[in-house]
């Protein structure tokens, strides 16, 4: 990744939360805790933000602390074409006029692209993707109520008495912060009290996860392995994560980046 990539990520996260930590940053970036301090260093002389021991801070930290993890513009740009060719396989599983759940995140939001084509009616809590498809295609566009979390683009809602229970769908589409042997994870509590509701409004839950997503951690578990249905990801799934899954009876779609890019005319 170069330099200036580098420093537009750091920079993104920084204004996401109070401190962002080198770990962080390294699992952001790909690059090495030594590469991130230089990068941090850098920025500090430039001004752009302040080093802190362990990592890096705003100049001006944010008023209001969004939800936890990376920002929603910070995730489109990483794995863009595993995310392409994951979302391509899940469209792939429904049929036009039914109705489905998606929720919000970077992997998931690529389901809009071959969604245009077709009608389905589209249950979401993501702001970017009821957007979309409202302009760009014929498809039936439900939201929830409650707030728009900015940084992650997500609609959320604390109550319980919200839309969600008045729509059902055959299956849920959604991604996570990690994915293991626990089950399926995500970095913060209000997410986990939202899509705990949408899963329980859905008979199979597919999972759309990078196969980045298999070494991930987090200290909150969403849901066990059994409740998986399917989960779609990469031909970067190790084997230990191949036999994982199918110890848990969950089905497995590896998703080609070759097909998918042939099928959009990108191949080369």
């Amino acid at each position: 990744m170069h330099e200036s990539e580098r420093h537009r990520l750091i920079l993104s996260a920084v204004q996401d939360r109070p401190v962002v930590t080198v770990p962080d940053l390294v699992a952001l970036t790909g690059v090495s805790e030594a590469t991130i301090r230089r990068d941090i260093a850098t920025l500090h002389m430039q001004k752009k933000l302040r080093r802190v021991r362990g990592g890096a801070e705003a100049l001006a930290p944010p008023q209001f602390v969004g939800l936890a993890g990376r920002t929603f513009a910070v995730n489109e740009t990483l794995r863009t074409r595993q995310k392409q060719a994951i979302a391509r396989a899940a469209v792939d599983l429904v049929s036009d006029g039914e109705p489905i759940i998606i929720n919000g995140g970077t992997t998931t939001f690529q389901m809009v692209h071959p969604l245009a084509s077709r009608r389905l009616q589209v249950f979401t809590n993501s702001f970017p993707i009821a957007e979309h498809l409202l302009k760009h295609s014929k498809n039936t566009v439900m939201l929830p109520g409650g707030v728009i979390y900015r940084e992650q683009q997500i609609v959320l809602s604390p109550f319980e008495n919200d839309v969600t229970h008045n729509f059902y769908a055959r299956r849920m589409f959604m991604g996570a912060q990690g994915l293991g042997p626990l089950g399926l994870m995500e970095a913060d509590p209000l997410l986990i009290q939202a899509e705990h509701k949408l899963i329980g409004q859905a008979d199979e839950l597919v999972v759309l996860v990078d196969s980045t997503k298999f070494e991930a951690r987090s200290s909150l578990v969403l849901c066990p392995l059994e409740r998986i249905h399917t989960v779609i990801t990469d031909d970067g799934i190790s084997q230990r994560a191949r036999e994982m899954l199918d110890a848990a009876g969950v089905e497995l779609i590896v998703a080609s980046l070759d097909a998918a890019q042939e099928e959009d005319g990108t191949a080369g």
